[in-house]
């Protein structure tokens, strides 16, 4: 644990707090991109430590909240036919979709399996040729070198009854979409660590530019998130706009070169819809024309599925830090855990769910 606990350190965190105070003058709004992170903030209280002064709002970076409702309904459609042997991460299973979510096919008779890889996925595939195997490609680019490897392998195999159901996003255009929104609150952006560790930063640089706000890349240890926001409110005070790396212990400026000639192999750059935001240009990746056959959105013919989205649910205005959780009427009485009406209180990294799990309302 020492690798951790020198990240928690109370000693440390009451210094970085110290200084936080000493330099914050004005008031700001800072975004933390990663769900990780916002789960991080609630459960160290982090968020209720800071000066009154800085306010923290919750970013889309959570994979399972940010698929959209029409993928997920394309995955019960799929998931639900008899040839077919559904796998996904197991925090796929409870996300609602129109009708019902992955469990509740499951429990129907269909062929759903929990895995946590897509190699796992690879090698169900090649012990059932008589299947069709179908994994659930969620998530944003930090986990797309693994999906495209996947298909890599599958092909090299020759294993041809394995698909991709994707939904790959990308960070730099939702931050675009948030800034450029004329609703738009966040005035510095923690960037979230595990995403630079694949991708680098350099897509930051202009947003940085063009928006003029702060960008301090920043890692998940209350450590990593309270430096981050000091380097992110220091800039501020001074008038100083860059993108920083408070993350040097695993990120670089250009990131994973290789991972990222992987991605660029199998995927190409496509508009993605958002769940509760709606669709944002170029801000997803699609397998690229020479693997359409791995698409299973192709293969089994489920494009024109196009559900509307519940009115009920805020979870994209939380997304984009225009409310928090507790803004919302149903948090905590018709939207729980047990009983969710969007994947931000189902994800381990929503941040309906952080609010549920860890402030009095639950």
């Amino acid at each position: 644990m020492k690798f951790l606990t020198e990240y928690r350190d109370s000693d440390i965190v009451q210094g970085i707090l110290a200084e936080i105070n000493r330099i914050a003058v004005n008031e700001w709004v800072l975004m933390e991109i990663c769900g990780g992170q916002t789960h991080s903030i609630m459960r160290y209280g982090l968020d209720q430590l800071l000066p009154k002064n800085i306010q923290l709002v919750h970013g889309p970076g959570c994979p399972v909240c940010v698929t959209s409702l029409e993928l997920v309904d394309k995955a019960l459609a799929i998931a639900s036919l008899p040839e077919v042997i559904f796998a996904s991460y197991g925090d796929m299973l409870r996300v609602p979709g129109s009708n019902g979510d992955l469990f509740s096919v499951k429990a129907s008779g269909g062929d759903v399996r929990v895995v946590y890889s897509p190699l796992d996925a690879v090698k169900i595939a090649q012990e059932n040729p008589n299947k069709k195997v179908v994994f659930f490609a969620i998530g944003f680019e930090t986990t797309a070198p693994a999906n495209a490897m996947s298909i890599i392998q599958a092909k090299m195999m020759g294993i041809n009854n394995f698909y991709l159901l994707v939904s790959h996003m990308r960070v730099p255009p939702a931050m675009h979409t948030i800034l450029s929104s004329a609703h738009n609150r966040v005035q510095g952006f923690l960037a979230a660590g595990h995403v630079c560790t694949v991708m680098g930063y350099w897509e930051y640089l202009p947003i940085a530019e063009q928006y003029q706000v702060p960008i301090v890349v920043t890692g998940f240890e209350p450590i990593d998130i309270l430096n981050g926001i000091l380097m992110t409110v220091d800039q501020l005070e001074k008038g100083r706009v860059a993108v920083e790396n408070g993350y040097s212990r695993v990120v670089s400026l250009e990131g994973n070169i290789q991972a990222q000639q992987v991605i660029n192999q199998v995927f190409s750059e496509c508009d993605r819809k958002w769940r509760g935001i709606g669709n944002i240009p170029k801000s997803g990746w699609c397998l690229n024309p020479n693997y359409l056959d791995f698409d299973a959105e192709i293969i089994f013919d489920v494009e024109q599925i196009q559900p509307e989205e519940s009115p009920v649910c805020i979870a994209g205005k939380i997304l984009q830090g225009l409310n928090k959780p507790t803004d919302c009427p149903a948090f905590g009485a018709e939207c729980t855990p047990v009983n969710p009406l969007g994947a931000t209180m189902v994800s381990s990294e929503g941040a309906c769910a952080a609010y549920f799990r860890y402030t009095e309302v639950s």
